[in-house]
């Protein structure tokens, strides 16, 4: 997707709001809780849903100052706004969350001001998970979360917490259990991060069209990223996907 970083629902740059403000005023006039996010997220629909829902500052305490579609503009606009969260989306073009993550390094050490990030993704697959948090994440939560327990969420990572979809604390709890790293799934690391979000949804029986609905693409866009799929891993058909994909609990 060819979006520009957006700020407060705008095209263009991200406007930067002044850093240092930790208190906003409630729609009572009183003074509550506040905290700066940047939005990175490739499908533009779905920013403007959580900016919606999370971006009436008087009333929320969440301002967003900048958004981004794409690695490349999500460096820039989270170094140049120094916002306290990131809300992350874990599939992005220019490399993914884990890239975003990598290239934040020295924003998210700093100890006066750390940036810290939230992923927020349709994906709620193991390796995507302990992947964005062994990349710094300081939580995870999937896209079915009501708005109010991502306002809360928000603020939990801002103060220092980890928090996590209860399902999905499980896959942390195991990765880090042992001290022995995962081991490399060859296969497995030739598909894109989206190719992999097909490839879920293709074992798990979800129709084409059903697909393309969940990631907000096209049904041929869909058939594009199976055929690659099948070819990476030399299978004929999606009943073999399936039985690989199952194999390798990615089901």
């Amino acid at each position: 997707m060819s979006d520009a970083t957006e700020a407060n629902g705008t095209a263009g740059e991200a406007e930067v709001a002044e850093p240092g403000r930790d208190t906003a005023t409630t729609a009572e006039g009183t003074v509550g809780r506040h905290v700066r996010v940047v939005l990175v997220d490739d499908h533009r629909m779905f920013r403007t849903g959580v900016q919606a829902e999370i971006g009436q500052t008087a009333r929320t305490g969440v301002e967003v100052v900048g958004e981004a579609p794409d690695v490349d503009q999500a460096v820039a606009v989270i170094t140049r706004t120094r916002p306290e969260v990131v809300l992350l989306d874990v599939h992005l073009p220019g490399g993914g969350g884990v890239e975003v993550l990598r290239r934040s390094a020295a924003l998210m050490a700093d100890s006066e001001q750390p940036v810290r990030f939230l992923a927020l993704s349709v994906s709620d697959a193991a390796e995507d998970v302990i992947g964005v948090i062994r990349g710094g994440a300081r939580g995870y939560v999937t896209k079915t979360i009501t708005g109010s327990d991502l306002i809360d969420s928000i603020f939990r990572v801002q103060e220092g917490d980890a928090v996590f979809s209860p399902r999905l604390a499980g896959f942390v709890l195991d990765a880090f259990a042992s001290t022995d790293a995962p081991p490399v799934d060859e296969d497995l690391d030739r598909l894109t991060q989206r190719e992999r979000e097909v490839l879920r949804l293709i074992a798990r029986g979800y129709a084409y069209k059903e697909i393309g609905k969940q990631l907000f693409i096209s049904v041929k866009t869909v058939e594009s990223h199976v055929s690659a799929v099948l070819r990476k891993l030399q299978l004929s058909n999606r009943h073999e996907l399936t039985r690989w994909a199952t194999a390798r609990r990615l089901v």
